[in-house]
């Protein structure tokens, strides 16, 4: 079984090597890297939790959602779970195709939807100590209309 999410730092040279293809003209890869500033707020690191086998599906059936929607050839996503410092990489986005412009778009709406549906968590922990959950996905929806319920409750309260 392929494993998206992981605690070990994301390999984008293996990636790319797996998704090699001679008929792609376009490899775009997108990486999400912890950052700094969160709300004004200095960061020194981020711990993402996730429900793994829900998260697991959902990843699953968005990269299979990307080859349906846009004619990519390749889209491998991968996110990393743990305490990751500032500037490490927590999200991964492989997409290739045969031309650029659809690669961009097919990895623009990978992220968002990512970020829309994942059951990912992420706690982030501040300079000078103090940490502050951020609200992430709920893991319920209305009635499977996919509109979601307001506001998500805080999955560490």
């Amino acid at each position: 079984m392929v494993r998206r999410l992981t605690h070990a730092p994301l390999e984008i040279a293996a990636l790319i090597e797996e998704t090699g293809d001679g008929g792609s003209g376009a490899l775009v890869v997108f990486v999400g890297t912890v950052r700094d500033v969160s709300d004004g707020r200095a960061v020194a690191a981020i711990t993402y939790t996730a429900h793994d086998a829900l998260c697991e599906k959902v990843l699953a059936d968005l990269e299979a959602n990307i080859l349906h929607r846009f004619p990519v050839r390749r889209c491998l996503i991968r996110h990393r779970l743990g305490r990751l410092a500032v500037g490490e990489a927590s999200v991964l986005i492989v997409v290739r195709s045969a031309h650029r412009e659809v690669a961009w778009e097919a990895s623009r709406a990978a992220i968002d939807e990512l970020k829309l549906r994942a059951p990912i968590w992420k706690e982030e922990h501040l300079v000078g100590g103090g940490s502050r959950r951020v609200p992430g996905v709920p893991l319920v929806t209305k009635g499977g209309s996919g509109e979601r319920d307001a506001p998500p409750k805080d999955p560490f309260r």
